[in-house]
């Protein structure tokens, strides 16, 4: 708890600092964007575009895990699979995702579509390799238990196999998480009318420092303080 409230006394010092550097004309000090974002907080207009954005980030993050762990626990089982499937899933993960965007768009069209497979896009890889690769650590010895007790394919996914790689598997749903998020607001940027990915460009034109310094602490308060909890998680998770 004390070394959090450093962390944010330091970052609020550092904000209020960069503030007297560079002007109000680049940035709000941070009593002023906290009081604005109360009062957008209190519009209805704002709570049009934050349930937008809520709507497709959690639809593209069920799409994410439903489909990474639809891939990642297939292949984690099959050896052959796995060897043929991570370098693949590797490559794609490398590739910049922005360059999909007009595909997406060709396909979808602007609007809800869009953002939430340009979210899915970005979160889906992530949650198969971490899937696979959990499934591959599974201790053989546990396998040839399985096998010995004559468990079927079923239970031994759900005994044996699930409880071992769930770990890593925890951990590709944390990095789903962000990216899914990331990949959501992008496409609210490039490709929307509404949602706080359309806010946030909207004012970078009109150059709203308000506006944009408001949303950018409202995105990074609940990506934090989710993602906090995800990593708690996630250690106790291995630890245990």
């Amino acid at each position: 708890m004390r070394n959090g409230l450093l962390l944010v006394t330091g970052l609020l010092a550092v904000w209020q600092a960069l503030f007297l550097f560079a002007g109000a004309h680049a940035l709000s000090p941070p009593i002023e964007t906290v009081l604005f974002l109360g009062h957008l907080l209190g519009t209805a207009p704002f709570w049009d575009h934050l349930l937008e954005t809520g709507r497709a980030f959690g639809v593209a993050l069920v799409l994410s895990v439903v489909l990474g762990l639809g891939m990642g626990l297939p292949f984690g089982l099959n050896k052959l699979a796995a060897e043929i499937a991570e370098p693949v899933l590797v490559s794609a993960y490398a590739v910049p995702k922005i360059v999909l965007y007009p595909i997406v768009l060709l396909i979808f069209g602007i609007g809800l579509p869009a953002k939430i497979a340009f979210g899915a896009i970005h979160g889906v890889i992530p949650v198969a390799i971490f899937a696979m690769a959990g499934v591959r650590q599974v201790s053989p010895v546990l396998l040839r238990t399985a096998r010995a007790m004559r468990l079927s394919r079923s239970d031994t996914l759900r005994c044996i196999v699930w409880p071992a790689a769930l770990p890593e598997i925890f951990s590709g749903l944390r990095i789903g998480f962000s990216l899914t998020l990331i990949g959501t607001l992008l496409g609210e940027m490039f490709g929307s009318q509404k949602g706080l990915g359309f806010l946030l460009m909207t004012a970078i034109g009109l150059q709203n420092v308000p506006v944009i310094m408001a949303v950018t602490l409202l995105l990074v308060l609940f990506a934090a303080t989710l993602s906090t909890a995800l990593l708690a998680l996630d250690r106790r998770l291995h630890r245990g």
